[in-house]
């Protein structure tokens, strides 16, 4: 397995692998499949800044990414970040996401610019709750039925991880 930098070559893998997760789970609450160009924008936006954008590439396509976004738009946040971790699912399992974890925290932890790092996560999704805490994030809250998808409302569960030396 190869961790790099994300390049417009991947744009379309990425989007599959989001994309799933809107029609088939809930790692995201994002209802409508997005399309390429609104991608394009997503992309755009990484690897800038203190917001990289990684892939892990298997057997010659990408198995799972790893972004860091802003968290909020406000100044006050800019070295804050939120976390967002994607694996294809023929790829689960396989040591990818944690892979991921691994190299996007050590981008984050070398960038001065960064100084926490958020996750907001799906109630329920424990393989993602084991990732963050086997990385040391905080549990610091649920937030009780904040979106609906799939007939059903769905809380979020949020944790955090100090990355900066101070």
């Amino acid at each position: 397995m190869n961790i790099r930098k994300a390049q417009a070559a991947d744009l379309q893998e990425l989007l599959d692998i989001y994309n799933y997760e809107v029609e088939h789970g809930v790692a995201t609450l994002d209802l409508q499949l997005k399309t390429l160009e609104q991608w394009r924008q997503w992309f755009d936006a990484h690897n800038v800044g203190n917001h990289p954008l990684i892939v892990a590439e298997r057997d010659g396509h990408v198995a799972g990414y790893a972004s860091l976004s802003p968290y909020r738009e406000k100044e006050a946040y800019q070295s804050t970040v939120e976390l967002s971790v994607y694996i294809a699912p023929d790829d689960r399992r396989k040591g990818v996401a944690t892979a991921l974890m691994r190299e996007i925290l050590e981008e984050a932890r070398r960038d001065g610019r960064t100084h926490t790092v958020v996750s907001v996560i799906t109630a329920g999704n424990e393989a993602s709750i084991r990732l963050h805490e086997r990385f040391g994030f905080t549990f610091c809250g649920t937030i009780c039925e904040v979106g609906e998808k799939f007939g059903r409302y769905l809380d979020i569960e949020n944790y955090s991880l100090k990355v900066a030396d101070e």
